[in-house]
């Protein structure tokens, strides 16, 4: 049987692996190949291309970067064509894997898609490419298999993958002592995003934020992978923060390094994007910030159906955590930000049990579930 797995950026890579681990288990004749991270490798995947290969944020970043994603599209329909998998998973992504999910289902090849395109809170005329183009959606929130009512597309909640591999407890002392931090002073997390255009954008400002609030914090920037940490090391303002003691993790072993510094912080800041899911599921008062080339946010603002952009607030309902946008995002507002949680420890226990509940509503077994579905689908499909 084979199956050919695409995603787009580290957090799929995280989340299809696991459950390619439990599949592999299963399926002694399993064959797999696509696009991943050196996670999707370590299960045995042949990794035809990377992650970092369709990696985009914003309308700007995907227009400096279509001819080579272009490129590797063509190149990957071509292949996937002659090598003939009995399944397609494409894990998020959906600029990308939807048009190649497409194609395929036009060839006869079965379509998994995990991880909805968010639909529900812009650009709803996806629905359309998805019905052409998913034959399964495997949805991470409760609320959207009833987005996929009477469309025809099959939609099955698996819960989120990240609030199984995240305990319920964080251990924050243990994960102070593996990072080597002294305990006495407030810890805070950056995370500046893990894309070339996330950094470029976003950098500038949360470093600085990172070197006013190293005075009396012991501040810590997880890189999750070697290129990020390069890119992150030759950025002048985290060289500056650097000096004011700004320390750089690195990725070490199995688990996520951003997991680490997240059980270790008291409170973070944040990139929009999967990272804010996981500083909740954490349990960590947080700041979300962001931003995109004018343009960009210009197209995205104009074709939003809802207000937060911060998945915590979106899941929860109301703004539980600040969001600081475009013009609004600059260091000194950072830090200050950040400093409101620090200073009033009975709002952040408050946003804890709210992420506490949060974390129950979305643990499900997902990666068992995922790797449960795609074995039927395999061999639904005739295990070619």
């Amino acid at each position: 049987m084979r199956l050919v797995t695409v995603t787009g950026e580290a957090s799929g890579d995280l989340i299809a692996a696991d459950a390619l681990r439990r599949l592999s288990s299963g399926a002694a004749d399993l064959e797999l190949g696509g696009i991943g991270g050196d996670r999707l490798r370590a299960v045995g995947m042949e990794c035809w291309f990377r992650s970092d290969d369709l990696a985009v944020r914003g309308y700007a970043e995907a227009v400096s970067k279509l001819v080579h994603i272009l490129a590797v599209r063509y190149w990957l329909l071509k292949y996937t064509a002659k090598w003939r998998p009995a399944v397609y998973l494409g894990v998020d992504a959906p600029d990308f894997n939807l048009g190649v999910e497409a194609r395929l289902r036009q060839q006869g090849i079965r379509t998994v898609h995990l991880i909805s395109p968010s639909i529900w809170a812009w650009r709803p005329e996806r629905i359309l490419k998805i019905k052409q183009a998913v034959d399964h959606m495997l949805c991470i929130f409760p609320f959207e298999t009833q987005v996929y009512a009477g469309t025809g597309v099959q939609a099955t909640y698996v819960g989120h993958p990240i609030a199984d591999m995240i305990p319920i407890q964080p251990d924050s002392q243990s994960a102070r002592r593996a990072l080597s931090l002294s305990g006495s002073r407030a810890v805070v997390a950056v995370m500046p995003g893990s894309r070339q255009g996330e950094l470029r954008h976003n950098g500038p400002a949360f470093f600085q934020a990172a070197a006013a609030l190293a005075r009396d914090c012991e501040v810590v920037i997880p890189a999750a992978s070697e290129s990020m940490a390069q890119q992150i090391q030759r950025h002048p303002e985290f060289r500056r923060a650097q000096q004011q003691g700004v320390r750089l993790l690195l990725q070490q072993g199995h688990d996520p390094v951003s997991h680490l510094a997240l059980e270790a912080c008291d409170v973070a800041l944040v990139a929009s994007g999967t990272a804010t899911l996981e500083a909740a599921l954490w349990k960590r008062p947080m700041v979300i910030a962001y931003r995109v080339p004018q343009l960009t946010y210009w197209m995205m603002r104009r074709r939003a159906l809802i207000h937060d952009i911060g998945l915590p607030n979106i899941l929860l309902g109301s703004r539980v955590v600040p969001e600081l946008i475009q013009s609004q995002a600059q260091a000194h507002a950072l830090a200050a930000a950040v400093r409101e949680w620090l200073d009033h420890p009975a709002d952040a226990e408050r946003v804890r049990q709210r992420f506490t509940g949060l974390h129950h509503d979305l643990r499900r077994g997902a990666a068992q579930q995922i790797a449960d579905i795609l074995l039927s689908e395999l061999e639904h499909a005739g295990g070619r």
